[in-house]
């Protein structure tokens, strides 16, 4: 789900992937990787992601969305 919210994210900024990949500094490949859900970024480049972005780190994890308690 983080993938999916990140590429959509992005997509509405007006970035694209190259972009993204030279302004957090990873491997445009790396940044594929975080958007396919393949691998995660780490906590720092996390924050970096959501600060470029303009939204929360919750937002990019999903965790904005409101579960039902058992």
């Amino acid at each position: 789900m983080f993938g999916e919210r990140l590429n959509a994210v992005r997509k509405e900024r007006g970035f694209t992937a190259q972009q993204m990949a030279d302004k957090i500094n990873v491997a445009i490949r790396t940044y594929r990787n975080y958007e396919s859900g393949t691998t995660s970024p780490s906590l720092k480049i996390l924050v970096r992601i959501a600060d470029i972005l303009d939204v929360s780190t919750d937002y990019l994890l999903c965790r904005d969305e409101k579960t039902e308690e058992p």
